[in-house]
């Protein structure tokens, strides 16, 4: 399975409102291409936060047509290098040190009123590159008033909220711990897709909640998470993009966004730690156990007032002819979520993760691989090259049967090596000329002549 670009990943995130409908009316691209551009993202790669509108359609039509390859950035042939000549280079950033707040069509008037380049030649791409590349391209201007309006989603499946809650002090791999409880919530029905208490809040914990949520629910049209780094992961981003799943970030410092899910976590903490003794805290286990059965009988079947009366099992369960599957990826959910790391293979075709030895296909000794790995399990499963074809397993060391397994020797010829072409030799050739003339076997020497023989001349 080959690897998504996070560039790609993260221009998917950007086209989800265009890519979850299934006809647009008239108007209706132009309209959401400018809300698209009127938000702020943070771009890899970039110090800017807002991207165009022409940006943001060009993405849209090659998705269209490629899907998320047509996303893959693609690398410049003159990547780093600027065409302007180094006198202009250094006029252009002076023009910008002297004063940050230039914008870019500003610099390029300055230096056509001053001669120093032809009217209508400097371009803005060349000039945003250059100042790109010395740290002093900047974007100024300040964020609208923004409005606030409460939603909901129309039918359950279509948005899911995902948000970690700091928890109780639990024991685990005995010391005493904080706990962080990791929710996935359905926004039409308010019904938890998979909640758990983790060690951590990072991607893996993250991960290791979502894998349980599809398992139970099926996936989402549309997930709307925290911007900290453990939702943005690749491995995360890769299995969205694989599972159709739109993954929205929210912006930093705004709970709004997640309203309903923070109520959430406030009914956790007066309705279910207030209850907590130290016996439930004894493991993740323990507190998960008692955490499950709270949510399924208590919370799932207890009427909500933002549902009419309704429960929220009741309100998912009018939608589940609607719901999504897993599909073809039901049998294979495992593999969405392996993880691959690289590796150098040592000498003697092992390789390491986590602490523990691995062997691979002998032949890959001295190269550089892809490990897959189970990240929940612990465990290496196959090997991958750079480029992710696959080349074989991977399985745990076992000192005891090496000592008994037969070594593959590279096999060496037992023919006898060709004889050597011997060297020519001006003396050999003179005797030879010298015998053809006399009419002696050339073995024969002039001093060993019969007698009464002459020399012909």
């Amino acid at each position: 399975m080959t690897t998504i670009h996070p560039v790609a990943l993260f221009r998917l995130s950007v086209l989800g409102p265009l890519l979850n409908r299934d006809q647009l009316t008239q108007g209706e691209l132009k309209r959401i291409l400018r809300e698209l551009a009127e938000k702020p993202y943070a771009i890899p790669g970039s110090q800017r936060c807002y991207l165009s509108e022409k940006t943001i359609e060009a993405w849209y039509y090659r998705y269209r047509h490629q899907s998320i390859e047509g996303l893959t950035p693609k690398v410049r042939s003159d990547r780093g290098r600027s065409k302007l000549s180094p006198p202009l280079q250094e006029a252009i950033l002076q023009a910008k040190r002297d004063n940050p707040k230039r914008s870019l069509d500003e610099i390029r008037r300055l230096l056509e009123t001053e001669g120093l380049v032809a009217r209508g030649v400097l371009s803005r791409s060349s000039l945003h590159r250059l100042l790109q590349q010395h740290g002093l391209s900047s974007f100024r201007g300040a964020d609208p008033a923004e409005e606030l309006r409460s939603f909901e989603a129309q039918y359950a499946g279509d948005i899911w909220y995902g948000d970690v809650m700091h928890g109780p002090r639990v024991i685990i791999q005995g010391r005493l711990r904080k706990a962080y409880l990791v929710s996935l919530m359905d926004d039409a029905s308010r019904l938890i897709a998979h909640s758990a208490f983790c060690g951590g809040e990072t991607a893996l914990d993250v991960e290791g909640v979502l894998k349980q949520a599809l398992l139970k629910r099926g996936p989402p049209k549309k997930l709307v998470i925290d911007n900290g780094s453990a939702y943005r992961s690749n491995s995360l981003q890769g299995i969205c993009a694989r599972l159709a799943i739109q993954l929205v970030y929210c912006r930093p410092y705004h709970p709004q966004g997640k309203a309903k899910l923070e109520r959430f976590h406030r009914v956790v903490r007066d309705q279910f730690l207030s209850e907590l003794n130290s016996a439930h805290v004894s493991s993740l286990g323990a507190i998960n156990t008692h955490l499950w059965a709270w949510i399924e009988t208590v919370y799932h079947r207890r009427g909500h007032s933002g549902l009419g009366g309704l429960t929220p099992l009741q309100r998912w369960q009018q939608d589940l002819g609607r719901l999504r599957s897993l599909g073809p990826y039901a049998a294979h959910l495992d593999e969405l979520f392996y993880h691959r790391v690289q590796r150098k293979v040592r000498k003697d075709g092992t390789v390491s993760y986590l602490g523990q030895r691995f062997e691979v296909p002998y032949p890959l000794a001295n190269r550089s691989i892809l490990l897959v790995v189970d990240p929940h399990g612990e465990q290496a499963i196959a090997v991958e090259s750079l480029s992710g074809e696959p080349l074989g397993q991977a399985t745990p060391l076992d000192l005891l049967a090496n000592t008994h397994r037969r070594r593959h020797r590279p096999v060496t010829s037992t023919a006898a090596p060709p004889a050597a072409t011997p060297a020519i030799n001006s003396l050999d050739q003179a005797q030879r000329q010298y015998a053809a003339r006399v009419s002696l076997p050339p073995t024969q020497s002039p001093r060993n002549k019969p007698k009464g023989s002459m020399e012909q001349p």
